[in-house]
């Protein structure tokens, strides 16, 4: 099998080397090719923030049937156990009845409530009673919904009910008598103009004031629908007609229906209700989560992370279009508060400062919180990747700097180059010294308990480990204690732990450094590891004397060893690792190494082969952050015209799959440094700063992980699990991209945005650095522009 891969290998070589033969690396326009991008001009926004209401917040239970808005910005809700109402938030509750309320709907500044057996008003003073119900309504689940408008609809089981004021409540029999023996009615709703819409069992129904009821058939051009089992109508703010059914939904406008299934992005099908939110926007209730539809983009905001529970009961919207959400456990609310992307990255590193803060050094990852969904008491804990998060951490802070000169950027990007710095001191000396240069994954304090004693770290627990995984490596003590004894540091480190110190080290240099003092600590630590690798024939060495798992960058092991399968991917990190080390030491000997590796060794073939995959979606995201990384920096520092064009052609044949994942750090990388190739010149696509920023815009305030599962969507094409079979749930939507991020939880850009379905139990509350380096590298590149500026 290895000669056979070995094989492949040397093929796909030859095959790049010929792609870059036959591509004309030449070209007549000669202008950069990213120069026509238009950088993204982004002002105020609305941002998403989820609150949710129970019992601990003053309403009498979470059983919440019924919500609704009144004209003066009052939010009622119908529970299990009387009616509530808040504003300001702050919740009062009626004193008058503390039986369910099944149905609400606001009528002005009054409240139209079913309770107790009638159908009730309600304001300041006591409820006022419109109409009883009769004998065969009175059970709870035999009515539906309440419409008010210029009359009351009542829609139940048994058909539609009327309310007209001194006429009691009537039956509407030519509605009745139209549904024949399914006169199940799941929703009603008046129109300003007086138009009434019944969503039915049968179909979808609608009458004009004084005028008969008849079944709508919508179609648009060559689709045309006899929806059954509809489960909303509405009238939404320009009093346009929608509905929802299992087929899709659809509005009827002056120009006739427009309808949408999965195909045109609607996330999913089970409806349990449509409701009109702000100007040119509906919401529907479903049995798995609510969606929002602008007319243009769907939103699905499913629990735990937007809503308390699956179900959706009733839906709400106020003047500002935040969103109130009736469920079983108990009440929701998406406020849309004004924001800038500047606001967000501001959010985000006192978040950072106020929980993320791992060690004195100041160490960035992910905490661990007491409670689900409660930061007030947390946990810190090391990770095999400390110096990789933080390194990317304060890349963004470089970048900060170097776009705003901002003090406190350069304090915290210091902070972070000093933390990541220390790792490659903390291994020197002590009974188990590592060879100098040599860089610790992390560390923990001796003043805590002893990792070696964890099982996982013991030397039995590595035998165990070994039996599952044949390349994992023995070593003893995983855990070796500093010279000065304040510290135990991880070894076994990795290419990756790598790709970010030297990519940290790079922007550091060129964007924060000011002083010789500051470049020298730059150079040193730089210098360090490099001769480190140049002196173990491009290897990382443990104390233990021997190789880590992942730190192997030679010939021997690229070319025949048991890192083939690493060739492409550790081909580019090492050139990337010697440039960068050539740039700030200035020493010859790395521009000898680099171009022996080059030109002695084939890797100059190995740079073009970029990552063996099998497609978009095929691929492992912790690679292509890594390879990304060492793109930037490699293509920053290259001068020679062939290399740099090699390294061009293989950066763009990788972002080619990356292209759908939506991801604005590969995608700023990717337009930064992308100079074109061919005769077409071929140039950075402006709709990639536009996704970017979309993505940015996106990106959930709410850090804590919760579990999500997308399998059920309409609007998801799912990959075949032949292309990866150890891989499942994974799809994407049908316009070829991924989830949009915040349907999804992401960490790191190393998360798997094809994914459909993860766990997450609220309990992890993750940094936002992930958003952090790509704003800042946007801002820094001028690929985004804040309104203000």
């Amino acid at each position: 099998m290895k000669i056979l891969t070995q094989w492949l290998l040397a093929l796909i070589s030859v095959g790049a080397c010929l792609l870059a033969i036959v591509l004309p690396l030449t070209g007549e326009d000669e202008s950069p090719p990213s120069s026509h991008l238009q950088p993204i001009h982004v002002g105020t926004f609305d941002a998403e923030i989820a609150e949710n209401f129970g019992p601990s917040d003053g309403l009498p239970t979470k059983d919440i049937r019924s919500i609704a808005i009144t004209a003066d910005e009052w939010v009622y809700v119908g529970t299990s156990r009387g009616l509530a109402r808040q504003q300001n938030g702050e919740w009062q509750l009626s004193t008058d009845y503390d039986g369910p309320v099944e149905l609400l709907a606001a009528d002005g500044d009054s409240i139209i409530g079913v309770a107790a057996g009638g159908i009730y008003r309600v304001d300041d003073g006591e409820p006022e009673l419109l109409a009883e119900l009769p004998a065969e309504l009175q059970a709870a689940d035999e009515f539906n919904s309440l419409a008010v408008g210029t009359t009351i609809l009542l829609g139940t089981k048994s058909g539609l009910y009327d309310l007209t004021a001194g006429e009691g409540l009537q039956v509407v029999e030519p509605l009745n008598s139209l549904l024949g023996e399914d006169k199940d009615i799941r929703q009603v709703a008046v129109a300003a103009d007086g138009r009434r819409a019944v969503a039915a069992g049968g179909g979808l129904f609608v009458s004009t004031e004084g005028q008969d009821w008849h079944a709508l058939s919508p179609a648009q051009g060559s689709q045309s629908w006899a929806p059954r089992d509809v489960k909303g109508v509405t009238f939404d703010a320009d009093d346009r007609l929608w509905f929802a059914s299992p087929q899709g939904i659809g509005v009827q406008t002056t120009d006739g229906w427009q309808l949408f299934t999965g195909q045109e992005g609607l996330s999913y099908n089970d409806f349990t209700l449509a409701a009109p939110g702000e100007e040119g926007v509906v919401w529907f209730g479903t049995h798995k989560g609510a969606i929002r539809f602008d007319g243009k983009t769907f939103e699905y905001r499913q629990a735990p992370r937007w809503l308390p529970a699956e179900e959706v009961r009733g839906i709400a919207v106020n003047s500002d279009g935040d969103a109130w959400f009736a469920t079983p456990e108990g009440v929701g609310e998406i406020e849309r508060r004004p924001t800038t992307l500047a606001e967000k990255a501001k959010f985000f590193e006192d978040e950072i400062d106020a929980y993320h803060r791992r060690t004195p050094f100041g160490y960035v990852l992910d905490v661990h919180l007491k409670n689900a969904g409660d930061k007030s008491e947390f946990t810190q804990h090391d990770s095999d990747n400390d110096g990789l998060w933080t390194s990317m951490y304060g890349a963004g802070e470089c970048f900060a700097y170097g776009a705003t000169k901002n003090p406190k950027a350069k304090e915290r990007a210091t902070a972070a180059f000093e933390a990541v710095r220390f790792l490659s001191e903390v291994t020197q000396g002590g009974s188990h010294p590592a060879p100098p240069g040599f860089p610790a994954r992390t560390i923990l304090p001796t003043s805590g308990p002893n990792p070696n004693e964890q099982h996982g770290y013991t030397a039995e627990g590595d035998k165990e480990r070994q039996k599952d995984d044949p390349q994992w490596k023995v070593i003893q003590p995983r855990w070796p204690i500093s010279e000065d004894g304040k510290w135990y540091w991880k070894t076994d480190t990795s290419s990756d732990e790598l790709d970010g110190h030297y990519f940290l080290y790079a922007l550091y240099y060129d964007l924060v450094a000011e002083t010789d003092e500051e470049k020298q600590r730059v150079r040193d630590v730089v210098a360090a590891i490099t001769d480190h690798l140049i002196d173990h024939d491009f290897t990382l060495i443990d104390h233990d004397g021997k190789p880590t798992r992942w730190g192997r960058f030679s010939p021997h092991d690229l070319h025949v060893g048991d890192m083939i399968h690493q060739r492409p991917l550790n081909t580019l990190s090492i050139l990337s690792y010697l440039k960068v080390a050539e740039h700030v030491t200035g020493d010859p000997k790395y521009t000898e190494a680099y171009r022996s590796l080059i030109n002695d060794h084939g890797y100059k073939a190995s740079i073009l082969i970029s990552k063996t995959q099998a497609g978009p979606g095929t691929g492992n995201q912790s690679d292509d952050e890594m390879a990304f990384m060492n793109y930037y920096t490699v293509l920053s520092y290259e001068t020679d015209p062939e290399l740099r064009r090699l390294f061009t052609i293989s950066m763009y044949r990788y972002w080619i799959n990356e292209r759908p994942e939506l991801n604005p750090l590969f995608n700023f990388i990717f337009a930064s440094r992308f100079e074109g190739f061919g005769r077409s010149r071929t140039h950075v696509p402006q709709e990639v700063l536009e996704e970017s920023v979309d993505t940015l815009k996106r990106y959930p305030l709410d850090r804590i992980r919760y579990a999500f599962d997308h399998t059920h969507r309409t609007d998801v094409v799912l990959k075949p699990n032949s292309l990866l079979p150890w891989r499942h749930s994974r799809g994407h939507r049908f316009n070829g991209n991924v989830i949009p991020i915040d349907e999804r939880s992401v960490e790191h850009w190393n998360h798997d945005p094809w994914n459909l379905k993860e766990g997450g139990s609220g309990h992890s509350l993750t940094d936002g650095a992930a958003f952090l380096l790509p704003y800042y590298m946007g801002l820094y590149h001028g690929f985004i522009v804040e309104q203000d500026q």
